[in-house]
């Protein structure tokens, strides 16, 4: 597959299936996922319809096929930290480094800035040299660790955070926009 083989649109309900093919194996044999149980189709169709309102859903396509999706969700629920995004982005393994997670990815960080997002933060379980890489790659810079904090397959594990600005550098600094 080649970048320009892919596309990238908004999800809807009828992706949720597609999304949960990809998203299983992350979550029955990595600890990349913090789930422990694969979400439902239903489970998923209710949290693509609900960030698609408030944040963003993107599905990555090959041959008319889901193959990856990227989202963002309140970093926390407080009204203070409305402005800042948590993202995640999970492609299947066998379109993996080919330029379909950029495209994916990208999107996501523009529709985010164009809605009023000020910062996308990415919490990304250790060890993971490729999604670290991954995540500089698109601008983002080391924000923290929390130590041992993620308890999956017999082992605990850290959570890197890295966070990237959306602003425009000549954008002051100051009261946001509210957003979109």
């Amino acid at each position: 597959m080649r970048a320009g083989d892919v596309s990238v649109r908004g999800a809807s309900a009828k992706d949720a299936a597609a999304c949960v093919a990809v998203y299983r194996p992350y979550v029955e044999d990595t600890a990349i996922s913090w789930e422990i149980d694969v979400p439902t189709v239903s489970e998923m169709a209710a949290r693509i319809t609900g960030l698609r309102d408030t944040h963003e859903w993107l599905v990555l396509e090959h041959d008319d096929r889901v193959v990856g999706f990227a989202y963002a969700q309140p970093l926390k629920r407080l009204p203070a930290l409305q402005w800042s995004a948590e993202t995640g982005i999970y492609v299947d393994a066998a379109q993996h480094r080919i330029g379909g997670g950029v495209a994916l990815y990208t999107e996501l960080l523009r529709r985010l800035a164009g809605r009023g997002y000020r910062r996308a933060v990415a919490g990304i379980t250790q060890p993971n040299e490729a999604s670290n890489a991954f995540h500089r790659s698109l601008g983002f810079d080391d924000a923290g660790l929390y130590r041992r904090v993620l308890w999956k397959f017999g082992g605990w594990h850290d959570v890197a955070w890295m966070q990237r600005d959306l602003l425009d550098d000549g954008e002051p600094d100051g009261a946001p926009r509210p957003i979109e």
